[in-house]
């Protein structure tokens, strides 16, 4: 794993530093405050073009992302900003899942028709950046249980649920990550 220098990053949310981590051919990204606490706010977000950048009402990916900055640079904390677009399966197969789900197939079964898993995400790398920052404990902001228990050696004191309201456009989709992915919505 390599590493990049530490630049600030001024934001409509606040202040932040901002540091890449290389693992093999993906980059990710680590946002966080100046002063981060012994036991620090830690997001775990997986990368969604759509939700983050265009605003999509599919998911809720992006306002889980904008909850997460306001919450973390109001307690302290980091996010680990981790580059698996569509739970693993990258862009352009998350396109065609959506093209699935525009006709039917919920997000699970749509990821099933394109011969994949229904999350391929790793989330090892989150384990070596938190020892890069010498944290060993951590209070955890999701509502994915199987982020809870990615660990072998940081321990998650508290997992902060974060609340986003449905809307129409997303309604089926937070009702199958909380039937079939288990999350905790």
């Amino acid at each position: 794993m390599k590493k990049s220098e530490i630049a600030n990053l001024p934001t409509k949310y606040g202040n932040f530093k901002i540091q890449s981590f290389k693992e093999g051919d993906k980059e990710h990204l680590v946002i966080f405050t100046e002063n981060l606490p012994e036991i620090p706010l830690v997001r775990i977000h997986s990368e969604c073009l759509t939700g983050d950048a265009l605003g999509s009402l599919k998911c809720d990916c992006g306002e889980q992302l904008q909850t997460a900055m306001k919450e973390i640079q109001k307690y302290g904390g980091m996010i680990l900003y981790l580059r698996q677009e569509g739970r693993g399966i990258g862009l352009f197969n998350k396109v065609n899942a959506y093209a699935l789900q525009d006709k039917g197939f919920d997000t699970v079964e749509a990821n099933h028709q394109l011969g994949f898993e229904a999350d391929m995400r790793d989330f090892s790398i989150v384990e070596d950046i938190l020892n890069e920052f010498g944290i060993k404990k951590i209070k955890l902001l999701t509502n994915n249980p199987r982020k809870e228990f990615a660990f072998k050696n940081i321990k998650v004191e508290k997992r902060i649920p974060i609340k986003v309201k449905p809307n129409p456009h997303n309604e089926n989709y937070l009702k199958t990550k909380k039937e079939k992915l288990g999350h905790k919505l």
